[in-house]
């Protein structure tokens, strides 16, 4: 399972022509069961888990044959991806707080920021979860929101609080659309927030040259009624990746995933709530400023 943020993805959804194979009917004997964990691929055979015990029981039914007892140990449960969430929430957190008391300079946020992106982009590449780079991720951004919050903070006094309330309310909104069906996270889904999100990542990287090399505000997008609908659209991919980050969850518990991939689980989780705050920062600051 790699982390269900478009950036990161590498494996997710089945191929089945229902789109999601977490809420299809059990399968038939001697039918094959779509696996999202088929392969490094989301869309490609071969299974990467083929010699995992814990996977024994799973190619037994696609065979029609009577399913050997898999071992319970080792495989990733909801208690896991709670618990790795809650380290790395928990990390981001006293890294913020401790940043904003300390009143570190913009300089060290900005370079916490770069050390963070590349901590998560040498985890996105690596084949497994490494532990050691997610904390340490955590750790970087954490301080990093410390210092853009307390900045934003001065702009429009409560906005960080009010941020932090609204991702609640976005974690919760999702959380519950997708429980109830509201959202279909399938091929098409994941393909439309892929396009999305590049679209959106390299707008905002054009916008940042002409403002670093034409000064003023760039291309004009972050400000105004127009930074508005951008601010929006930013929170609003942030709601897909949440979307996104449920289904591999549910994926992988369903499918036998090993405990380890919980830590990408809670990557993900990290990053798209860490999305959706810095985009509720800029949009508060904004309607503040109007």
């Amino acid at each position: 399972m790699r982390s269900s943020n478009p950036v990161f993805s590498r494996r997710g959804f089945s191929r089945d022509s229902g789109g999601y194979a977490g809420f299809n009917a059990a399968p038939q004997a001697g039918a094959p069961t779509a696996n999202p964990y088929a392969g490094g691929n989301p869309y490609a055979g071969g299974n990467p888990y083929a010699n995992n015990p814990y996977a024994a029981g799973q190619q037994d039914l696609q065979y029609g044959a009577p399913p050997q007892a898999p071992a319970q140990t080792g495989r990733m449960t909801m208690d896991d991806v709670v618990s790795r969430t809650g380290i790395t929430l928990g990390v981001v957190v006293v890294a913020a707080i401790a940043a904003w008391s300390m009143n570190l300079p913009w300089g060290a946020g900005v370079a916490a920021g770069l050390v963070a992106m590349v901590l998560g982009f040498v985890q996105a590449f690596k084949a497994k979860p490494v532990p050691a780079l997610i904390i340490g991720y955590a750790l970087f951004e954490g301080l990093f929101l410390g210092v853009i919050s307390k900045a934003f903070n001065y702009l429009a006094d409560g906005a960080p609080v009010q941020a932090v309330l609204g991702t609640m309310a976005v974690f919760a909104g999702v959380l519950i659309a997708y429980k109830t069906r509201l959202i279909r996270v399938d091929r098409r889904f994941y393909r439309f927030v892929m396009a999305a999100a590049i679209g959106f990542v390299l707008l905002m990287a054009v916008n940042l040259l002409f403002s670093v090399f034409g000064g003023g505000d760039g291309l004009g997008i972050r400000t105004g009624g127009l930074g508005i609908v951008v601010g929006i659209i930013g929170v609003l991919l942030g709601a897909a990746f949440l979307a996104l980050d449920f289904k591999q969850i549910e994926d992988g518990i369903r499918y036998g995933a090993p405990r380890e991939e919980s830590w990408l689980a809670a990557f993900g989780l990290t990053l798209s709530l860490v999305w959706i705050y810095t985009e509720m920062l800029r949009l508060i600051a904004i309607l503040n400023d109007n």
